[in-house]
């Protein structure tokens, strides 16, 4: 009667879903302060000052025609000023006409791969990775390849990528700083992908174009660099999203970046143009276009996202847990003292702690700890993290 495909993946819904609905059911048993709630990445800061005080600028204003249908791509004046932004970021020559604004970056990553993929080509995606790529994938009659990446430190393995790539190889997606682990895929790993990208390109005579999913670029500490991708890749196309670096994940704004080093560059934009409207998305709010263009060099309080990282993990190593110290996001990524994550997660219940199991992520043996909770909550939670800690006799 319905979409057979989407009922049956209905059992496969999303982790972070479920355990943030498993919140729901805890917190009215025990309280909303007896239950430390890490699932889901949705930051608890508001948005900076500048963009409120832009946001009622343009609402107050009687400037014209700023809640209409524009141009399919969104506000040209809005997308110089991107251009402008990521030119100067890359060094890279970026025009209005390279950027599409989009309704955050699930609409960007969509409009992307439905633009490059025929039906059957490949997308290699590291894992671990976001979950919902392997969807967007399958939106666009792609196929996806999961590639693992180095479990100690989960750069990319350059190595593995290559052995992976095929004839039908369309594009590989990049996440840095990476969600779940927090990690910056360092310029070095960047530069041997790229050699490798290139070598596999000659020999098969085909494209890889690299797909950069940066909505956590500006979630970066300890004076860690983010290696510009257009910089390094020729076929790069960037989606970012102000949902994390401004905290707007509610209003659903973001852009696409293509390199103008991109073969046939005019029509790529073209036909990503037209799959925003036919995907429905039409145009990206248009108040919030603006909003964000003026704002572009703004970003939440780093330090109070540190300091929630350097509580936990100093906490969490301390008591014998493993993790990858994170470099950007406001994740960590804890590795399991028993190979089942899911079994895991159902023991940290017990103590009021919601974390998401990484086989969600496609990396079995982890969980996901979103920290961009209240500081308050976190600071609750160690004693239970303890204890936890000890049903494993991890405590020395």
């Amino acid at each position: 009667m319905f979409n057979e495909k989407i009922v049956q993946s209905l059992s496969k819904s999303s982790m972070i879903r479920a355990m943030f609905e498993e919140g729901a059911r805890l917190k009215k048993i025990h309280g909303e302060e007896n239950v430390y709630d890490f699932s889901l990445g949705n930051p608890e800061v508001e948005p900076p000052k500048e963009v409120i005080d832009t946001l009622k600028k343009y609402v107050n204003s009687d400037e014209t025609d700023l809640h209409k249908y524009m141009n399919n791509a969104g506000f040209p004046d809005v997308r110089e000023k991107v251009a402008t932004y990521m030119t100067k970021k890359s060094g890279v020559d970026i025009s209005a006409e390279n950027i599409i604004m989009v309704c955050g970056a699930a609409a960007g990553l969509n409009v992307v791969l439905k633009s490059l993929l025929n039906p059957g080509e490949e997308v290699i995606v590291l894992a671990p990775y976001f979950v919902e790529y392997l969807s967007y994938i399958d939106n666009a009659s792609g196929k996806p390849v999961i590639v693992n990446t180095r479990k100690d430190t989960f750069e990319i393995d350059t190595a593995a990528v290559e052995s992976a790539i095929t004839k039908n190889t369309k594009a590989i997606i990049l996440n840095s700083p990476n969600n779940p682990t927090g990690v910056i895929y360092s310029r070095e790993n960047l530069e041997e992908l790229r050699e490798v990208l290139e070598k596999k390109e000659n020999e098969l005579g085909t494209n890889i174009f690299v797909i950069s999913d940066e909505p956590y670029t500006s979630l970066v500490y300890d004076g860690e660099e983010v290696p510009e991708m257009l910089s390094i890749f020729e076929k790069s196309i960037v989606i970012n999203s102000f949902s994390k670096s401004h905290a707007l994940p509610g209003e659903r704004i973001g852009y696409i970046c293509a390199s103008s080093r991109i073969p046939q560059v005019d029509t790529l934009m073209s036909v990503m143009t037209t799959l925003n409207r036919t995907l429905g998305f039409v145009n990206a709010p248009s108040l919030f276009q603006k909003v964000v263009a003026d704002n572009l060099e703004v970003a939440v309080d780093i330090e109070s996202y540190k300091k929630k990282r350097d509580l936990l993990y100093n906490h969490l190593t301390k008591i014998g847990f493993s993790i990858v110290k994170p470099q950007g996001t406001f994740y960590l990524f804890m590795k399991t003292p028993i190979e089942d994550d899911k079994e895991f997660c159902k023991v940290a219940a017990k103590y009021n702690i919601l974390l998401v199991p990484g086989s969600g992520f496609g990396c079995p043996g982890y969980v996901r700890i979103a920290y961009c909770t209240d500081i308050g909550m976190i600071e609750r939670s160690l004693q239970a993290f303890t204890k936890l800690a000890g049903e494993f006799d991890l405590l020395v």
